[in-house]
C-alpha cells in the first residue's frame, strides 16, 4: 500500500460535522452601538412548511434564507475588535460588521460615515508598528496608534495605489505614472519620480536633409532662433539639476509601452519598473450578443480574447536610480534556461503528425513578472533596508519560474532559484519575500512534488522548512522572524489546519485542531488568530484563539439561519477510491442513505466539480453549496451520490495536477470509471443505473464521459460546458494544452467536439447565453455538430440573462428541475 494511502486511511470516514472537530462557544452580544440590520427571517414559513423534506424550491431559492455568512474578516488595529463583510438581506450590498474578540456575537453594522476609519483590512505598518496606513476608495489615510488620531492625506479623483512607509518615516504612494511621498511631520508632499513613454525631448534636432543643412548655412535668423531654443533648454536643465525644490525630470521609456508594476525602494533611492507594449488585450470581434437589454435591443458585449488568438506577451524590467537620474534595462540573459527550446518535443510531435520536420531553435523566450489574476501579491519585493530587491518572473510558455535579485550597482539580474516543470508551473503557490532581520529569502515551491516552504541565503542552496505530501499556503511572517504561519492539509488531504514553523529550530507546530476547513488572520499584535471555520454541513463562522499550541478556539459569530439548521443535511463520507492508474487513491465524497445496504441495488449520480484545479472532496463548507443540498435531497429519495476529486484537482500535489497535461478528459474519465466500480463494490449501487453531471469543467467532463466511454453512464447533464478548448481563455488553457498554433494535437485530444459521434445516451446541455467565461458559442457549435451527426438523444436549455455563475433563483430552479427529471427518467 502506498505510504500516503496508509497515512490517510485513519481519517477517510470523517463526516465533517463533528467527527474531526473540537470547538467551543461563548455567549454572544453586540460589539458596537450601531443599529444592526435584521437577521434572516428564521421561520421562512413558506419554505419550512415542508418539514424535513428537502425540496428543489427551497434549495434553489435566494441563498439569504440560509443566513448571510461572514466574509473577508480582519482584525481591528487594536487586536481586540473583529470586522467582516456581510451581505445585506435581500440586497447585493455588502455591509461592514464589527464584533468584539472578547464578547463575541455577530456585532453590528458600522455606519457608512465611519467606513474610512474602519475599512482598513489591507493596511500597512511602519517599522516600529506605531503607525498604520491604508486606502479607502482610492484615498490615503494614516493613523497614529498611540494617540488614535487618523489623518486623511489625499482627497482626489485620481486614485492612490501601493502605499508604503519609507525608512525615513515618510509615506510614499503611486498616483498614475508617478511616485510621491508625504512627510508626516511637515505635511509636505513631494514627487520622488515619474516616468513617461516617449522620446526624451531635445531643444533642437539635427538637420534632416540637404535643404535643412543649407537653410542653417544661409539664413542667420534660423540659426539665432535655434541657438535661443538651445540656451533656454540648457538653462532649464541646469535649474532642475541644481535646485532641489523643483520636481525631478521624468524618466523617458520606450514609446507605445505601458506600466505593469512599479516598486519603490524603502530608502527612496531606486525604482524597479515592469513595462510592456501597449497593445489591446482583445480584438474588435471579441464580442457576444446580449438579447435581454434594458432598451429592448441586442447589445454587443465585449469579451476576452480566445486562446486561439493569443499573442505572446513579454515585459521589460528597468532599474531607475532616483539619486543619479539614470536608468538601465535589466536583461533576462542571466536567467538559466532563458532561451531553452522547452517545447521542442511538443513541436516535433505536432510537426511529425503533419508530415513535417521541426527545426529546433534557441530564441529568447517571452518573460515577465508573475501578475496572474489568482495571485494578488506583488512580484517585486524590496528588503526593508532598501539594499536588496527580488523579482519573481515567469516564462510565457508556463514552463519556468525564476526568483532573481537585482545587482543594483551593476544593473543586472542575479538568479537565486529556478523552478522548471515540463508540464506547467503552478503559479498559485508563489508567496515569497524577505526575512525582516537578514537578507534571506523565503518562498513556496512545488519542486518536491508538493507546495512547500523554503528559505535561502543569497547565492546559496534553498533549505526546506516544511516537507511531506501536503500543500502549504497562506504565509505570514512575524516581525521578529521567529515564525512563519501557514495553512496546510497535513493530517488529511481534505482537512486544512493552521500551523507555524519556528525559523530557528525548524519545529512545526499545529495551532488548530478543529477539523474541516480553516482560514486565519494573525492579529496586529501577533498574539491571536482570527479563524474562519467551516464543516461539510455547516457554513463558515468566525472563531478566535490565542496564537499558541493547544489554545482553545472561541466562536464569535452565529449567522446560519435556524431554517437551514433544521433540515436533515447529509454529511458525506470522504473515501479513498483505489485508482487503476495512480498509486494515490482518488478522494471522493460519498452521500449514502442510512439504509443503503438494504434491499435492491441503488441508483446513483456522480457529480463533477468545475475549475479542474479545485478541491471539493474536503471536509469544509463547499462553494458548491447548492449541489451539496441537491445531493442531500437525492439521498432522501434513495440515491447514492459521489463527488470525486479526479486527477487535475487541487490539494494533492504536482503529479495529480499535471496528469491532464496535453490530454484533458482522459485521466479524469479513467477516475470516473474507478468511481463507478467502487460504487458497485462498496455502496450497493447498480452500475447500470448511474448518471453524471457537472458545470464548466464538470460539464466538459460530462461530455467526455458520454462521448468517449458511452457505456459508463446512462445519462449526463453538462452545464455551462466547454466543448472546444481553442475557444477558452489563455491563462488557464495554455498552461495545460500549450497554444493551438503550437500543440494542435493536444487540443484535438482534449476537446469534446471531436468525439461527439460517440454519444448514444441521453444528454442535457444547459447553457447561459451571456457567459463571458465559457462562451455560448461553445454550445452552439456542438449542437450543430450533433445535428449534423443525426444524434437525437440530446436536449438543450438556454438561459438568456445568465452568465457563468447564475444569479436568478428562477434560473437555478429551472436548471435543476431539468437535471432531476433527467435522472428520474433514466434511472428509475
Amino acid at each position: 500500500m502506498h505510504k500516503t494511502t496508509k497515512r490517510y486511511l485513519v481519517l477517510l470516514m470523517c463526516a465533517g460535522l463533528s467527527a474531526c472537530s473540537t470547538t467551543s462557544q461563548t455567549s454572544s452580544g453586540p460589539a458596537v452601538q450601531s443599529k444592526p440590520l435584521p437577521e434572516p427571517v428564521q421561520a421562512q414559513a413558506a419554505l419550512a412548511a415542508q418539514g424535513d423534506k428537502i425540496s428543489l424550491e427551497q434549495i434553489m431559492a435566494d441563498p439569504d434564507w440560509m443566513g448571510r455568512f461572514p466574509q473577508a474578516p480582519f482584525w481591528g488595529l487594536d487586536s481586540q475588535s473583529v470586522r467582516y463583510a456581510r451581505k445585506r438581506e435581500g440586497s447585493p450590498v455588502m455591509d461592514l460588521w464589527q464584533t468584539s474578540a472578547q464578547q463575541g456575537g455577530n456585532g453590528g453594522v458600522l455606519p457608512l460615515g465611519e467606513r474610512h476609519l474602519t475599512d482598513n483590512g489591507q493596511r500597512i505598518f511602519n517599522a516600529d508598528a506605531s503607525q498604520a496606513a491604508w486606502l479607502f476608495e482610492g484615498n490615503l489615510f494614516v493613523k497614529d496608534l498611540a494617540s488614535g488620531k487618523v489623518t486623511q492625506l489625499t482627497r482626489s479623483s485620481e486614485r492612490v495605489s501601493r502605499p508604503m512607509f519609507m525608512t525615513n518615516g515618510n509615506l510614499a504612494y503611486q498616483m498614475g505614472n508617478a511616485l510621491l511621498a508625504i512627510d508626516l511631520n511637515s505635511g509636505l508632499t513631494r514627487q520622488l519620480a515619474s516616468w513617461t513613454f516617449a522620446d526624451k525631448p531635445k531643444a533642437v534636432d539635427a538637420p534632416k536633409d540637404y535643404l535643412a543643412e543649407k537653410q542653417l548655412e544661409l539664413i542667420q535668423y534660423v540659426n539665432k532662433e535655434r541657438a535661443d531654443r538651445q540656451a533656454k533648454f540648457d538653462h532649464k536643465q541646469a535649474l532642475m539639476a541644481e535646485n532641489a525644490s523643483l520636481t525631478p525630470e521624468p524618466f523617458y521609456l520606450p514609446a507605445n509601452y505601458r506600466t505593469v508594476e512599479a516598486s519603490l525602494s524603502p530608502d527612496g533611492k531606486g525604482l524597479v519598473l515592469a513595462i510592456e507594449k501597449d497593445e489591446p488585450g482583445r480584438d474588435d470581434n471579441d464580442i457576444m450578443p446580449n438579447y435581454i437589454g434594458e432598451d429592448g435591443r441586442i447589445k454587443s458585449e465585449a469579451v476576452r480574447r480566445m486562446v486561439v488568438d493569443a499573442k505572446p506577451r513579454a515585459q521589460e524590467l528597468w532599474l531607475l536610480d532616483l539619486t543619479k537620474g539614470s536608468q538601465v534595462a535589466l536583461s533576462y540573459q542571466t536567467l538559466p534556461g532563458y532561451n531553452d527550446d522547452v517545447l521542442a518535443e511538443v513541436k516535433t510531435e505536432n510537426a511529425k503528425a503533419k508530415g513535417e520536420k521541426y527545426q529546433a531553435n534557441r530564441l529568447p523566450r517571452d518573460i515577465g513578472l508573475i501578475t496572474d489574476w489568482y495571485w494578488s501579491e506583488s512580484a517585486i519585493k524590496w528588503h526593508s533596508n532598501g539594499q536588496q530587491v527580488a523579482v519573481m518572473l515567469k516564462a510565457w510558455d508556463n514552463k519556468d519560474r525564476w526568483i532573481a535579485t537585482v545587482d543594483l550597482a551593476k544593473g543586472k539580474l542575479v538568479n537565486q532559484h529556478r523552478l522548471h516543470d515540463k508540464a506547467w508551473v503552478n503559479y498559485r503557490f508563489n508567496s515569497f519575500g524577505w526575512l525582516n532581520q537578514s537578507e534571506t529569502l523565503y518562498f513556496l515551491s512545488e519542486q518536491s512534488g508538493y507546495a512547500q516552504l523554503y528559505r535561502q541565503e543569497l547565492g546559496g542552496k534553498e533549505l526546506a522548512l516544511t516537507y511531506g505530501d501536503y500543500e502549504v499556503d497562506k504565509l505570514t511572517l512575524t516581525r521578529d522572524d521567529k515564525f512563519i504561519y501557514f495553512r496546510a492539509n497535513i493530517k488529511h488531504p481534505g482537512i486544512y489546519e493552521i500551523y507555524r514553523v519556528n525559523l530557528q529550530s525548524g519545529d512545526i507546530e499545529a495551532l488548530t485542531d478543529m477539523g474541516g476547513d480553516n482560514e486565519y488572520v494573525l492579529s496586529p499584535d501577533e498574539q491571536k488568530l482570527l479563524l474562519t471555520h467551516s464543516q461539510v454541513t455547516r457554513p463558515p463562522e468566525l472563531y478566535v484563539q490565542d496564537a499558541q499550541v493547544a489554545a482553545k478556539p472561541v466562536k464569535l459569530t452565529d449567522t446560519v439561519s435556524e431554517a437551514f439548521k433544521a433540515l436533515p443535511w447529509v454529511a458525506p463520507k470522504v473515501v479513498p477510491v483505489p485508482s487503476s492508474h495512480s498509486e494515490l487513491p482518488v478522494y471522493a465524497k460519498v452521500y449514502l442513505p442510512e439504509d443503503y445496504q438494504q434491499g435492491q441495488k441503488r441508483k446513483a449520480v456522480i457529480f463533477n466539480h468545475g475549475a479542474g484545479y479545485l478541491q471539493n472532496s474536503h471536509l469544509g463548507w463547499s462553494g458548491y453549496f447548492r449541489e451539496f443540498m441537491f445531493h442531500s435531497m437525492l439521498v432522501q429519495q434513495g440515491y447514492v451520490v459521489m463527488d470525486m476529486d479526479y486527477r487535475a484537482s487541487a490539494g494533492y500535489g504536482r503529479d495529480w495536477r499535471t496528469a491532464i497535461y496535453r490530454q484533458m478528459g482522459t485521466p479524469e474519465i479513467q477516475d470516473l470509471q474507478d468511481g463507478v466500480n467502487w460504487l458497485g463494490a462498496n455502496a450497493n449501487v447498480d452500475t447500470q443505473r448511474i448518471c453524471t453531471y457537472g458545470g464548466s469543467y464538470g460539464g466538459f467532463m460530462t461530455f467526455m464521459a458520454l462521448f468517449t466511454n458511452p457505456e459508463l453512464f446512462q445519462c449526463g447533464a453538462a452545464l455551462r460546458p466547454v466543448t472546444d478548448w481553442a475557444y477558452y481563455n489563455t491563462p488557464y488553457t495554455a498552461n495545460i494544452l500549450n497554444t493551438p498554433q503550437v500543440d494542435d494535437l493536444a487540443y484535438k485530444r482534449s476537446s469534446p467536439i471531436y468525439y461527439a459521434e460517440g454519444l448514444n445516451k441521453p444528454l442535457l446541455i444547459n447553457a447561459p447565453m451571456v457567459d463571458n467565461n465559457v462562451f455560448f458559442v461553445d454550445v452552439v457549435r456542438l449542437v450543430q455538430r450533433l445535428i449534423e451527426l443525426e444524434k437525437t438523444d440530446f436536449e438543450t436549455a438556454i438561459y438568456p440573462v445568465e452568465s457563468h455563475g447564475f444569479r436568478q433563483p428562477s434560473s437555478w430552479l429551472d436548471e435543476y428541475r431539468r437535471i432531476y427529471k433527467l435522472f428520474e427518467d433514466n434511472l428509475n
